[in-house]
């Protein structure tokens, strides 16, 4: 009984009116329950067509399955009484059947209903936080990093620093069981963790913990004192290379703090199965929940990620309008643009790379989802350095000691007319 045929519904528009004038005429009436059917079923003999009515397009209903929610409103509104409606039914099919083949050899292809689309009342609903630390033995460069992700994110949690050596307590566990119990304590959905080894590596952990947006607060003031339901996971670690802080780049840019942002994504993220799961992971940590309380009713800035030689390369835009100095430079640009203004991005930073390593079912943790064959530790290059450097030191004392040897076993023979002229 589904029908999604626009054209059908658009020419039938005036008896649908027709009908539902006489419908609620009949149900304002006074006279009783026989009374409304009797008029009900003249206003129907009186048309020539059944009245149509149209379904959303993705509901489907079976013929074994209940009744659908059309059927239902209209016995509801008859009474409780659906014998008529189903008398409609059975002539609408019959109708449909015969204008849908028409329209299916004129069109060739039935045009989709567009759904009516959902309108925010701008409240704060979506309650998921996003903590944000980092580990001990961070570099400053790291450090102001963490420091620029943080105003990019209004939702998040500070949290100080973790030492990789103490974590987890004496009950062990380790820096992905101390993370998590933070995280849980906080009421934070997604974790943004900045490792730094050897003060020269740096490794950004971006994951799910094990609480959820829907049962944050959950726990001792839930009924029985029960826990938050545990949905951990995914994680992604991340390689962060080629990092550019605001500080440092003074690059034109500036937005309002707290605003939130556009994300965009390159088609990649779309057609590869492990960037799917890096963007929704990248769109809860990134994107700000409508109505948080330090976020701006403002979307003044765009932040892109593009896939690229393997790697994810980040970059933070501010979205500026330009307004035309004279009349002349207006009519021009609403001329080719449709618009007065001119719309431009600037840079506002940081910018970085990020190199994908592995993807975790579990948070910090688990089975490997997806590994990066092509990613190589920078441990094993700079060994590759070292080598390479050693083996030039070898090759230059090597060319010194043939070089002595050449020169020792060159001997001048001795000239006997050598004293002649002296």
């Amino acid at each position: 009984k589904t029908t999604s045929l626009t054209t059908i519904y658009l020419t039938m528009a005036k008896k649908k009116s027709k009908a539902t004038s006489s419908r609620a005429a009949s149900s304002t009436s006074s006279s009783g329950g026989s009374k409304s059917r009797r008029k009900r079923s003249m206003s129907t003999e009186e048309e020539e067509e059944p009245m149509i009515q149209r379904e959303p397009a993705n509901s489907t209903y079976d013929e074994e399955d209940d009744e659908s929610p059309v059927d239902s409103a209209d016995e509801e509104y008859n009474g409780g009484d659906g014998n008529d409606v189903e008398e409609e039914d059975e002539g609408e099919e019959e109708v449909l059947s015969e204008e849908s083949g028409d329209d299916d050899e004129e069109h060739g292809e039935v045009p989709s209903i567009p759904l009516p689309s959902y309108t925010s009342d701008g409240r704060y609903h979506n309650k998921q936080r996003c903590l944000t630390l980092c580990s001990r033995g961070v570099t400053a460069r790291y450090r102001h990093l963490l420091e620029d992700l943080r105003t990019l994110i209004p939702h998040c949690k500070r949290e100080s620093k973790l030492d990789p050596g103490k974590a987890g307590g004496e009950f062990g566990g380790g820096m992905a069981k101390a993370i998590n119990d933070i995280a849980e304590m906080r009421s934070c959905t997604t974790v943004l963790f900045l490792e730094c080894r050897k003060r020269m590596d740096a490794y950004l952990w971006v994951g799910r913990t094990g609480i959820t947006a829907g049962n944050i607060g959950a726990g001792a003031g839930a009924a029985g004192g029960a826990a938050p339901v545990a949905a951990q996971g995914p994680s992604v670690k991340f390689e962060i290379t080629n990092v550019h802080t605001m500080d440092e780049l003074r690059l034109t840019g500036n937005c309002m703090k707290g605003s939130r942002p556009v994300l965009t994504f390159d088609e990649s993220f779309d057609r590869l199965d492990d960037l799917r799961v890096i963007k929704e992971l990248f769109v809860d940590v990134f994107g700000c929940p409508r109505g948080h309380p330090k976020s701006k009713p403002f979307v003044d800035r765009v932040m892109g990620f593009y896939y690229a030689d393997g790697k994810i390369w980040v970059r933070n835009y501010q979205i500026l309008e330009e307004q035309p100095t004279n009349a002349r430079e207006a009519r021009e640009e609403r001329k080719n643009t449709g618009s007065d203004r001119q719309t431009n991005l600037v840079e506002i930073g940081p910018r970085f790379v990020l190199n994908p390593i592995r993807i975790f079912r579990g948070s910090f943790g688990g089975q490997t989802l997806y590994q990066n064959t092509d990613y190589v530790n920078p441990n094993v290059i700079r060994a590759q350095a070292r080598k390479m450097k050693g083996r030039s030191y070898e090759q230059r004392k090597g060319a010194e000691r043939m070089r002595k040897k050449r020169r020792e076993e060159i001997v001048v023979p001795v000239d006997p007319l050598g004293d002649v002229f002296r």
